[in-house]
C-alpha cells in the first residue's frame, strides 16, 4: 500500500504567525480608526486621510516593532550557540553526557543514549546540542528581516479594505460599510489562517468575529462621543 507523507504545519509558524497578525492588526486597527472618526461626522477628506495615516503608520510600525523582537530573540539564540560551542570545546565529555541524559529523559535506555548522543556528536556536536538541548533548529530559529517584511505587507494589505471603503461608501452610512466590510474579511483571514495552521475553522472565526467587533465599537462609541461633546 502507498504511504501518503504526513502533512505537517509547524514549518509555517514563522511567516504564518507574522502574516496573519499583521493582515489582521492592519484590517482591524484601520477599520476601527476610520470608524471611530467616521462616528465624529467628519468629512470625507478627514475619513480618507485617517484610513491613509493608519495604513502607513501601523505598517511601518509592525515591521520595526517585529523586526526588533525578533532581533532579540536572534541576539539571544546566538549567545547561547556561541556559549555551547565553547563549552563543547572546553568540556565536551561533560557536554556528551548531557545530550545523552536528554535521550534518557525521553525514554530511551542509557546505552542507546549514549550511543545516539556520541553519533550526534561526531556527525554535528553543535547541531545537535542546539536542536535537542536549546530547542533551536531552522524552523523556529529567528528571522528579524523576514519577519518584518511580512508584517509590513500584510498589515498593509489588510488595512487596504479600509481605506478603499473610505472613499466609495456613503459618508452617512460609512461606520456600517466599514464593520460589514471589516467583518466578512476577518472571517475570511480567520479560515485563512485556521486552514493553513491546520485548526478549526468555526472557532478561528468566532473569535475574530468576536473581539473585532469589541474593538470597531469601543472605537465607534468614542468617536460619537467626541462628535457630540465638539459640537
Amino acid at each position: 500500500m502507498h504511504h501518503q507523507l504526513e502533512k505537517h504545519y509547524v514549518n509555517r509558524i514563522g511567516w504564518l504567525r507574522a502574516a496573519v497578525l499583521g493582515a489582521n492588526d492592519g484590517l482591524l486597527s484601520t477599520t476601527s480608526i476610520v470608524i471611530g472618526v467616521a462616528a465624529a461626522h467628519p468629512d470625507r477628506n478627514t475619513i480618507v486621510l485617517a484610513a491613509l495615516a493608519g495604513m502607513i503608520a501601523g505598517a511601518m510600525s509592525m515591521a520595526a516593532g517585529e523586526y526588533v523582537s525578533v532581533s532579540s530573540q536572534e541576539d539571544t539564540e546566538k549567545a547561547d550557540l556561541l556559549r555551547e560551542k565553547r563549552e563543547l570545546e572546553e568540556i565536551p565529555e561533560v557536554e556528551l553526557k548531557e545530550l545523552a541524559k536528554i535521550y534518557e529523559r525521553r525514554g530511551v535506555s542509557k546505552e542507546t543514549a549514549l550511543q545516539v548522543a556520541t553519533e550526534l556528536t561526531e556527525h554535528d556536536a553543535l547541531a545537535a546540542h542546539a536542536h535537542d538541548e536549546l530547542g533551536i533548529n531552522e524552523i523556529t530559529q529567528a528571522k528579524p528581516l523576514i519577519a518584518a517584511v511580512a508584517s509590513f505587507g500584510s498589515f498593509a494589505l489588510g488595512a487596504l479594505l479600509p481605506f478603499m471603503v473610505s472613499f466609495l461608501a456613503p459618508i452617512k452610512e460609512m461606520v456600517y460599510f466599514q464593520y460589514g466590510f471589516s467583518i466578512i474579511f476577518l472571517m475570511i483571514l480567520g479560515a485563512i489562517s485556521a486552514k493553513t495552521g491546520g485548526s478549526h475553522i468555526g472557532i478561528a472565526m468566532l473569535r475574530i468575529c468576536f473581539w473585532g467587533t469589541v474593538a470597531m465599537g469601543i472605537t465607534a462609541l468614542v468617536g460619537y462621543v467626541f462628535g457630540v461633546n465638539v459640537k
